[in-house]
């Protein structure tokens, strides 16, 4: 497997209109480094469906992410609009990485059932929604990294042995 192709989008208002650093995206980016995986491309945006749309459609379709991260937008606040944003571009549904982010974060906090983050597939793109909060991407992160490399395999037509 070639190296992966990250792409990266936080949706804050407060974040997108500066009003506090987004650790979270910058934390996901590190982390994806670590694994020795290229960062591709990288959003800040404020909560907007229509943005978020579009900047998903561009990781996936213009720059060939393998995998995009988002972070924030899967509470239950009214401005909480990513997992619907997610699912409205992509072909199809990929339930289990959302229920293993809840079932292992739920260990850890009982907030995690209010999350409502999914993951979804784009082609040969899969886009994953994390939680807002630095220490919840980290956390999910480490729940989903190990099986994406296989992820990526499997959507360009192997792995399946």
């Amino acid at each position: 497997m070639s190296v992966l192709r990250i792409g990266v989008l936080t949706s804050s208002d407060t974040r997108a209109a500066g009003g506090a650093a987004d650790t979270s995206g910058r934390t996901l980016m590190e982390l994806s480094g670590s694994r020795g995986w290229e960062v591709a491309a990288y959003h800040l945006l404020p909560d907007d469906p229509e943005r978020i749309a579009a900047a998903l459609i561009e990781m996936a379709d213009t720059d060939r992410c393998d995998i995009v991260f988002t972070t924030g937008g899967t509470g239950i606040g009214p401005r909480d609009v990513l997992p619907e944003t997610t699912l409205s571009v992509c072909e199809r549904e990929v339930p289990g990485i959302g229920e293993v982010i809840r079932g292992e974060s739920l260990k850890i906090t009982d907030r995690a059932m209010l999350s409502r983050g999914t993951a979804g597939q784009r082609g040969s793109t899969l886009i994953i929604n994390l939680p807002g909060s630095e220490k919840a991407v980290r956390e999910s992160f480490g729940f989903v990294a190990d099986v994406l490399e296989h992820a990526a395999e499997m959507m360009a037509g192997g792995g399946h042995g």
